[in-house]
């Protein structure tokens, strides 16, 4: 077997099982150093031998007491794709090869030194890359005010809650987790998708402060389509598209 020279073997050391089809893998491979934010591609190969990756982004700090380079992503096992269903195989034990560097550039160091509130928006498993900034001593420093939401279709799809709720408890009251669930009744989320929600303000009475442009800055993550209509949102708030030779105050990264 002929590995590609940018991939390394690792092994896969936990699994979650979080509902049918969506799981989290936590492995071990001597990747390099990477940012809170970032990303890795997972690599297996299929049946004809070719190799198949995908890149799936880190859930844990890099400072995490294990060490960065035992680190864990969230998966959802799309049946119809060409690695989730080999991933989904994976147990403890099993081998997996991974990327030696991570990638991305939605991380804490891109945020203008000017903003004071920090949003997270996220669909699904784009929450990962938030937990692994929202662990950072950096982001708890830093900002005066942080808001997490996380939208799903249903609510065994809200996952990591014990660790929001040591989070919340870590910063102090700065940190608002906002649930939301958009195809089940659930009486402690709110409901619907992000664009509207910012729309009519029910994101802003939930967590009990508006979006500022002079202290705001807000990051997307997830579906395209949310991130493209929560653009268009922000946009019409006076928001700027944050730009590496022009600051703004929104960011976004796709999910697929």
């Amino acid at each position: 077997m002929t590995i590609p020279r940018e991939l390394i073997l690792g092994e896969v050391i936990n699994r979650i099982d979080w509902s049918d089809g969506l799981f989290s893998l936590t492995i071990n491979a001597p990747v390099e150093p990477y940012q809170a934010g970032q990303f890795l591609k997972l690599a297996l190969q299929d049946d004809a031998g070719q190799w198949i990756r995908r890149a799936y982004s880190l859930v844990n700090s890099p400072n995490h007491t294990l060490g960065y380079q035992t680190f864990e992503l969230l998966i959802i096992a799309d049946p119809n794709g060409e690695l989730t269903p080999l991933l989904n195989k994976l147990q403890p034990g099993d081998d997996i090869y991974v990327s030696r560097q991570a990638a991305g550039f939605m991380t804490i160091s891109e945020i203008p030194k000017t903003a004071k509130d920090l949003w997270l928006l996220s669909t699904g498993t784009a929450i990962g890359p938030f937990l692994s900034m929202l662990d950072e001593i950096e982001t708890e420093n830093r900002f005066e005010r942080l808001v997490l939401v996380h939208a799903v279709r249903t609510v065994d799809e809200l996952v990591y809650r014990d660790r929001i709720e040591q989070l919340q408890s870590q910063y102090s009251g700065k940190l608002s987790y906002v649930p939301i669930v958009s195809r089940e009744t659930c009486d402690w989320s709110l409901s619907g998708r992000i664009p509207q929600l910012i729309s009519s303000g029910e994101l802003f009475n939930a967590v009990g402060f508006p979006l500022d442009v002079s202290r705001s800055f807000v990051y997307m993550c997830g579906n395209p389509s949310m991130v493209h209509d929560t653009a268009t949102q922000l946009i019409e708030l006076g928001l700027t598209k944050h730009l590496r030779r022009q600051a703004g105050q929104f960011s976004s990264e796709n999910y697929w």
